[in-house]
């Protein structure tokens, strides 16, 4: 059992193990924890969507649905291995679930699968997941042939293993929902043991992004640093659009209309914005890009 991460280092933990983050906007302070405990976390819990389109779940996820408010997990993984934050704290995904097979996560005492739950939301011998579990939602349709990419599954196992890292958990602090509930049945279309193996892999190296030739997605090319003079003069170029779509992706814009190719006040106090999250504040956090802040945005390379 462990104290649950707080963001900064839950967000380090993912992209120390290679992931490709997105934070939604107001993810660092969305939670439930007004309606119950949130910790001591004793694993991470995989569920699929039954849904599509990255958009439209990432909402659903943040905002929940009637009957059932959001946070409804701590990310969504997109089909293209993006892991899209949007909880820090109690989220409602994992619900009731089986005491037995809490104490095998927590003793990582089991074979190749926890003991068979026997109890579901509000059974009588039910345990809250929502306070032990870590949730990662997976976009799928669920029915068992909706196809698993191999960018997908690569994102599941490095998100499991970052967190399971961060803790000094094993692979067996990683189950399935239908592990944790005899009423649930994902994440469906590929096993639970071989996912577990794959981060027992992992956790046995270092852990490092993944470079080319090595069956893993290249880490993408990011534009370098173009000098604070860049900034300060009417610049026009495809790297002002490059920055501004990561400030939005970062929850950092204060557009109206764009990002666009020209530096403008708009591009200023989105950059003053993404500066102060990083913890600049006075005059460094001004926003003119300086080399510190810029490696921290990942501008993607562009001609």
């Amino acid at each position: 059992m462990a104290t649950p991460l707080p963001a900064d280092r839950l967000l380090a933990a993912l992209r120390a193990e290679g992931v490709t983050v997105v934070e939604h906007p107001g993810w660092r302070s969305h939670n439930r924890n007004h309606t119950g405990a949130w910790g001591p976390v004793t694993g991470v819990m995989i569920h699929h969507t039954v849904s599509s389109g990255t958009r439209s779940t990432v909402e659903m996820c943040f905002n929940g649905y009637e009957g059932l408010p959001g946070p409804l997990c701590h990310g969504v993984i997109a089909k293209d291995g993006t892991v899209h934050l949007v909880a820090n704290g109690r989220a409602n995904h994992a619900g009731g679930g089986d005491p037995s097979v809490l104490q095998a996560v927590i003793t990582e005492t089991y074979a190749d699968r926890p003991p068979a739950p026997r109890e579901h939301q509000g059974s009588d011998g039910a345990v809250d997941g929502n306070s032990r579990f870590y949730g990662f939602e997976c976009i799928n349709l669920g029915n068992g042939t909706d196809p698993w990419p191999t960018a997908q599954l690569d994102a599941i196992e490095r998100v499991s293993a970052a967190l399971c890292r961060a803790h000094g958990w094993g692979a067996k602090s990683v189950i399935g929902h239908l592990e944790w509930s005899d009423w649930k049945s994902d994440p469906k279309g590929f096993g639970m043991p071989t996912l577990r193996q794959r981060v027992q892999t992992r956790l046995a190296k270092a852990a490092a992004k993944p470079t080319p030739g090595s069956g893993k997605p290249a880490a993408p090319r990011l534009q370098p640093f173009p000098g604070t003079s860049f900034f300060r003069k009417e610049t026009s170029s495809p790297v002002i659009t490059a920055m501004g779509r990561r400030l939005v992706a970062e929850g950092c814009a204060a557009y109206t209309v764009g990002p666009g190719p020209r530096w403008s006040e708009a591009d200023r106090l989105s950059y003053a914005k993404w500066q102060r999250k990083l913890g600049f504040r006075g005059s460094d956090a001004d926003g003119i890009p300086g080399a510190a802040s810029w490696s921290a945005l990942k501008v993607p390379y562009t001609k």
